[in-house]
């Protein structure tokens, strides 16, 4: 669940949301569009913006590892975000773009819990 101080955020040029902007103290805290900190540390609002922007979307795109309580891990990609949940499909060997591919699908809360990784 979207907390009620997150502000939106949007490109300038297309509108598209990029994330929210909360304020913390005097400053402000990015968050990307998995409910994760941008800014480690409260910044100015300008700063806020700048760091929203430079992680834009793509990140969304590339695959990610999620870990499982036993030890395990897979390789997903995510399919889904919303701020009530994102939703991710398994994606050994590129299989997830495959139409019919039954691939197994895993549905996680927002913000992204920590076994959801950006795979590197």
């Amino acid at each position: 669940m979207l907390p009620e101080v997150w502000i939106e955020h949007r490109r300038s040029d297309d509108r598209e949301l990029v994330g929210w902007i909360a304020p913390e103290g005097d400053d402000f805290v990015a968050f990307d569009l998995l409910g994760r900190k941008v800014t480690e540390h409260p910044v100015d609002w300008l700063t806020a913006e700048e760091a929203l922007e430079a992680r834009g979307l793509g990140f969304l795109a590339g695959r990610h590892r999620l870990q499982f309580s036993d030890g395990t891990s897979r390789p997903v990609r995510i399919t889904e975000v919303n701020t009530e949940h994102i939703v991710v499909i398994a994606d050994e060997f590129g299989i997830a773009s495959a139409v019919g591919s039954g691939a197994d699908t895993f549905e996680l809360p927002f913000p992204a819990p920590a076994e959801l990784e950006i795979a590197g």
